[in-house]
């Protein structure tokens, strides 16, 4: 199977992640190049490019260390804005 040679391909791309609860301002350094959003909802947003699928498990690995719930993970690629899906998650997942 071949794939275009751009970053969509292997996952790359803007993403936004919804997380329970507030982080403080101070990791976003740990994120580098993500916005970190504090919602009045409880929830946090981090948004930003990934380059690739090991980019993005790394920075989901990092906020499983951390101990933080994930609510949602949506990719905002211009090109295919409106046909991704938004992947939910309940506690224990």
């Amino acid at each position: 199977m071949t794939h275009p040679a751009d970053s969509t391909s292997h996952g790359g791309g803007t993403y936004s992640i919804r997380l329970a609860g507030h982080l403080h301002p101070r990791w976003a350094v740990r994120f580098d190049g993500m916005t970190l959003t504090r919602l009045d909802d409880g929830t946090t947003v981090l948004e930003g490019d990934i380059t690739d699928q090991a980019a993005l498990h790394g920075l989901l690995h990092s906020l499983r260390d951390l101990g933080v719930p994930l609510v949602s993970l949506t990719r905002l690629d211009p090109a295919e804005q409106g046909t991704n899906p938004t992947i939910e998650t309940t506690p224990g997942d």
